[in-house]
């Protein structure tokens, strides 16, 4: 994903249009009868006083020249004990007007003091990268589908900017959430097996990107305890979708990961000599993901896989993606699989250093703020702040955002987007080069409308649509969000509608310098580890799809180690999509009040489900402790 536009601030008023409002009530006044009445309108100046002189009627000065003369010293006297009796009125009226432009000055300035500290540090200049597949060569015009409920956020945000906001949004609506511990740390017993005599070798060559290998590494712990057997530290599979050569001990603690097993596991790091040199596919022990069923039990395993162990003394599973489901299991095996992904895997001290500069800069606070910062950042967060943290109000606030909006989701999923038929011919064209299959799948099956699709929650969430969910539940024009990856498709044109939303968006990119940043280019798994790093560790944790990898992986993250302090937003496309569907008749509080209620559903308190991830649900007694209130 590419870099994202850098955060902005609102734009500051014309000074042009200042001048020309002044000269259109210069104008006004010359044209009634500012100018003429010395109580109304500007004050005259010497000047003004004597051009308003010569205009005075000659025939009035003919007649009543004499009347004039005869009057002009009485006048005079007038004027001066007018003056001497109200000289006190008008200091005090210049008193306070005075007092009041001192205080409008030193409002304005407060208000701009107060936006910049809340502004992001000068970063290099950016913008959102454009990877949208073939035949495309120049940004599009910015796109919108919802016109009618953007003006209505936006008068809603630019309401609500100064007012107080809201506690409850940056805190777990429920409060059953802080009775849930973590404690799956401790030593897992096994009944499944003597722990000593090993069956044999498991070699797992994962394939997918960090968060698919991160779920491989950790069932792949799992059955080799079930096998009685040694794992061999996880191979990653390059992939020509990822384009990244890192392996295990380049994203993962390695020692830190045995040491952490060694009371439940016996890993090493590369076999024996012995077997360095055999064909594993030749002698019958390679297992792909052709052999062995998606969501396999336990059972399938031992009756399949151990006696090809015990004869070869070595297996080698290939690919290994979700080949092993979550129930029925036995009770150590789950406990083992959270140890694993919760304590055992902790990032090397490269990403842990620089995951750490991502959230000490968005937050501007250098202390760690939860037990997320410390499990994630290890020794490279202090845990008392600084003594400028101290003087400073504390941290700034954020929100992290997983925007599942690349080229492959959006070409895949079919929907349309509103960006008309250039678009449409760039997604299919998308589709003919990277998804034959279901072009050959959509030849032989009947067409489904895209408004269907919506309907039904098929359809990824737009940046706008994304935009609009934040609005609805009160977060604020000023608020900081971090958006993980960045490859939008569409680029600034999608993105335009959610910036100007909320222009405090930023990125890894915009976040570090391009040195900072050198080590991690060309390493598509050790940017998307920053990315969870940045993500897991928010104030709020917003996610478009749940069913991503990452969102899932992180919003287990903050569940497990949260404290009940760390929200996470999940919008139902369904819902969702029913809502935006009345977009032209909808009032804004009715938009606002279903989508805080569709939110909120999301957020309920919930143990996990028979046959759901226990890296995402991880409220479970194989994982984590429920303590009384």
């Amino acid at each position: 994903m590419g870099k994202q536009g850098t955060s902005r601030n609102p734009r500051p008023e014309s000074q042009n249009e200042g001048m020309l409002g002044m000269k259109d009530y210069q104008i006004r006044c010359s044209e009634n009868f500012c100018g003429n009445n010395p109580s109304i309108g500007r004050r005259l100046s010497g000047e003004d006083v004597n051009s308003s002189l010569k205009n005075v009627s000659v025939h009035g000065l003919k007649h009543d020249f004499s009347k004039l003369c005869a009057s002009k010293g009485s006048y005079g006297g007038k004027r001066n004990f007018w003056l001497q009796k109200h000289v006190r009125s008008i200091l005090f009226m210049i008193g306070v007007i005075g007092f009041v432009f001192l205080v409008d000055s030193l409002t304005v300035s407060l208000v701009n003091l107060i936006i910049h500290w809340n502004s992001p540090p000068p970063r290099k200049s950016s913008s959102i990268k454009v990877d949208i597949g073939p035949n495309v060569h120049k940004e599009k015009s910015p796109i919108q589908m919802y016109d009618r409920l953007v003006h209505l956020a936006s008068s809603s945000l630019a309401e609500i900017e100064f007012k107080p906001e809201k506690s409850s949004l940056w805190r777990e609506p429920y409060l059953q959430a802080s009775a849930w511990v973590p404690c799956a740390d401790g030593k897992v017993g096994s009944d499944l097996g003597k722990f000593g005599k090993t069956n044999g070798y498991i070699v797992v060559s994962a394939n997918g990107g960090l968060n698919q290998q991160r779920v491989a590494i950790c069932n792949a712990v799992a059955l080799t305890s079930l096998l009685n057997a040694t794992l061999v530290i996880p191979r990653f599979l390059y992939s020509n979708v990822w384009k990244d050569p890192s392996q295990f001990g380049d994203i993962y603690q390695e020692d830190y990961f045995i040491n952490t097993l060694k009371d439940d596991v016996h890993i090493v790091k590369e076999l024996p000599s012995y077997l360095k040199s055999v064909d594993l596919e030749e002698i019958g022990s390679q297992i792909t993901d052709e052999d062995i069923a998606k969501e396999a039990k336990p059972t399938d395993y031992i009756s399949t896989v151990l006696p090809l162990l015990l004869q070869n003394g070595v297996v080698h599973f290939l690919g290994f993606g979700n080949r092993l489901g979550f129930d029925p299991i036995p009770f150590n095996l789950q406990k083992l699989r959270c140890k694993c992904n919760f304590h055992a895997l902790k990032f090397v001290h490269k990403i842990q250093q620089v995951g750490s500069l991502l959230v000490k800069r968005v937050r501007k606070y250098d202390a760690a703020k939860s037990m997320l910062d410390k499990q994630l950042l290890g020794n490279f967060i202090d845990y008392a702040p600084s003594k400028e943290d101290k003087v400073f109000v504390g941290p700034t606030k954020y929100l992290a955002l997983h925007l599942r909006f690349e080229v492959d989701m959006v070409a895949y999923s079919l929907c349309d987007f509103g960006g008309g038929e250039d678009e449409k011919k760039e997604l299919q064209a998308y589709r003919e080069v990277h998804f034959p299959l279901l072009i050959e799948r959509l030849k032989k099956s009947k067409a489904i409308s895209s408004t269907e699709l919506r309907i039904s929650g098929r359809c990824p969430l737009t940046p706008e649509e994304a935009g609009l969910v934040l609005a609805g539940l009160g977060f604020k024009h000023r608020t900081y969000i971090y958006l993980a990856g960045s490859q939008i498709y569409g680029g600034n044109s999608r993105m335009r509608t959610f910036t100007d939303l909320y222009p405090n968006l930023v990125t890894k990119e915009t976040l570090l310098t391009p040195s900072e940043l050198e080590p991690f280019q060309n390493f598509s798994s050790q940017l998307a580890a920053l990315d969870f790093i940045a993500c897991a560790s928010a104030d709020v944790f917003a996610m478009t799809d749940s069913g991503s990898q990452l969102s899932s992986l992180v919003s287990g993250f903050r569940t497990y180690y949260g404290g009940g302090n760390a929200p996470t937003l999940r919008p139902n496309k369904k819902r969702l999509a029913a809502i935006l569907s009345e977009n032209k008749t909808i009032g804004w509080n009715t938009f606002e009040d279903r989508v805080r209620k569709m939110i909120e559903e999301g957020q309920r308190v919930q143990t996990r489900g028979f046959g759901r991830s226990i890296y995402r649900q991880p409220r479970c007694p194989e994982c984590m402790c429920k303590r009384s209130q």
